[in-house]
C-alpha cells in the first residue's frame, strides 16, 4: 500500500496533513466506511502509527460483519484498534427515534471516545466527516461541534468523490465500498427502535449482500419490509424474489416490496 506522502502534490492532501500534524496525536472514531478509513490512512501516514488510535463502536445498529473488516483494515495498517461497546437502545432518547436521533447517539458516542482520549494522552478525537456533510438534515453534526470534534477531511475541502480516487490512489480496498449508513436510518421518525427489529433489519440486508446486490436498502415498515435498490439492479433483485421473500417472511415480515423510486440516501427524511 503506498502512502500519501508518495502521492503527487495535492494542496488538499497537504492541508489534510498540516491539520494531523499540528494535532500531533489523534483518536479516530474508525467506523470502516470509506471516509474514516481513508482518514485512518492519512494518520497513519501523516503521525505515525504510535500516535494513532482507532476506536469502532460495537452495537445492534452496525452490522457484525463492518466492524470485522474494520478490525481488518487497521490491522493492516498496523494501528491500535480496539472495540467499544455500546447499547444505543439503552438511551430511551435514542430509542423513541426523534428526527434527532442521531444527535443523542452520536453525542453518548463522542464522550466516551473523549474521555479515553483523555485517559491515553491523545491530543484529539477526530472523525470522518467530508464536504457537504454539514448539509442537509445531520443532526449529528451539532454534536461533534458541541464537543470539539475534528473532522479534518472537511477541512481541507475533500469530497466524497476526491476521498475515493485517493483511496484508489494508494491501495485502500474502501475506495469502492457502498455507501453505509447505521441500521437506524431503516425506521421512520418517532416508530420505536428495538434490539429485535435492529437485529431483522441487519439479517435482511445480510441475506441481499449475500446474493451479490451491494448497494441496498431494507427500510422497516412494522410488518412491511421495503427494499431500495438501484433502477439497474431491479431485474436482479426480481430473479431472486422468491428467495427474497422466503427469507424475509422467516424474519417476521408479512409483506415484501420494492421501492420504485430506487435506493436513495436519506428516504426516511422525505417529507409524507
Amino acid at each position: 500500500m503506498k502512502s500519501l506522502r508518495d502521492l503527487p502534490e495535492s494542496e488538499k492532501i497537504n492541508q489534510l496533513m498540516s491539520t494531523l500534524e499540528n494535532y500531533g496525536s489523534v483518536l479516530v472514531a474508525f467506523s470502516g466506511g470509506v471516509d474514516s478509513s481513508f482518514l485512518l490512512k492519512a494518520a497513519v501516514d501523516f503521525l505515525g502509527t504510535d500516535r494513532v488510535l482507532a476506536i469502532t463502536a460495537s452495537s445492534s445498529i452496525f452490522p457484525n460483519y463492518e466492524r470485522e473488516n474494520a478490525s481488518k483494515l487497521a490491522k493492516r495498517l498496523g494501528v491500535d484498534w480496539r472495540s467499544i461497546q455500546s447499547s444505543r437502545t439503552d438511551n430511551p432518547k435514542f430509542r423513541e427515534n426523534p428526527p434527532d436521533r442521531c444527535y443523542f447517539c452520536k453525542k453518548e458516542l463522542f464522550e466516551n471516545l473523549k474521555s479515553l482520549a483523555d485517559r491515553e494522552g491523545i491530543n484529539k478525537v477526530v472523525d470522518g466527516s467530508i464536504q457537504g456533510d454539514s448539509e442537509g438534515h445531520r443532526p449529528g453534526i451539532r454534536a461533534a461541534e458541541e464537543l470539539g470534534i475534528a473532522s479534518p477531511l472537511q477541512e481541507a475541502g475533500l469530497t466524497k468523490d476526491e476521498v475515493r480516487d485517493f483511496s484508489k490512489q494508494v491501495g485502500l480496498e474502501t475506495w469502492n465500498k457502498p455507501s453505509f449508513a447505521c441500521l437506524a436510518t431503516r425506521f421512520p421518525y418517532g416508530k420505536e427502535i428495538t434490539e429485535e427489529k435492529l437485529n431483522r433489519v441487519g439479517r435482511a440486508e445480510e441475506f441481499l449482500m449475500e446474493l451479490g446486490i451491494n448497494q441496498f436498502r431494507v427500510r422497516h415498515h412494522g410488518d412491511i419490509a421495503r427494499i431500495e435498490v438501484r433502477r439497474p439492479d431491479f431485474d436482479r433483485l426480481l430473479d431472486f424474489g422468491d428467495k427474497i421473500v422466503s427469507r424475509f417472511k422467516g424474519l417476521g415480515y408479512d409483506y415484501v416490496t420494492l421501492d420504485l423510486e430506487g435506493y436513495r440516501t436519506g428516504s426516511m427524511n422525505e417529507p409524507d
